[in-house]
């Protein structure tokens, strides 16, 4: 299992949707900024948002387990890339998904029993 290399590509902020169903002062994501740089496998990486993992999770694991094509070939045109946002629909965050050739290791004990 390789590591990914997980970027904030893009914050966006739709004024239209958040006038008439946000929140008063609602912004962009106050989570990531554009440019952060995470590392993942299996696991969330440290200070990630909850939601955003829920939302691009499977391509993490997807591409560090060796997929090189998502969805045939009729997605993204590079080997071992994903471009996935998280499911905030009023101030989503673009995320750039790339398998680095850095092995992953396993952080923890696994229990037999």
């Amino acid at each position: 299992m390789k590591l990914c290399k997980i970027t904030v590509l893009k914050r966006y902020f739709d004024e239209e949707l958040a006038k008439e169903y946000g929140v008063c002062g609602l912004g962009k994501c106050p989570m990531h900024a554009e440019g952060q740089v995470y590392y993942a496998d299996y696991a969330k990486p440290e200070h990630f948002c909850d939601e955003a993992w829920k939302a691009i999770y499977q391509y993490v694991f997807a591409l560090s387990h060796g997929c090189e094509i998502m969805f045939y070939g009729d997605w993204i045109d590079k080997p071992g890339i994903a471009i996935c946002s998280c499911n905030d629909g009023l101030r989503p965050v673009i995320f750039k998904i790339e398998r680095t050739d850095k092995e992953a290791t396993i952080n923890y004990i696994p229990n037999n029993n």
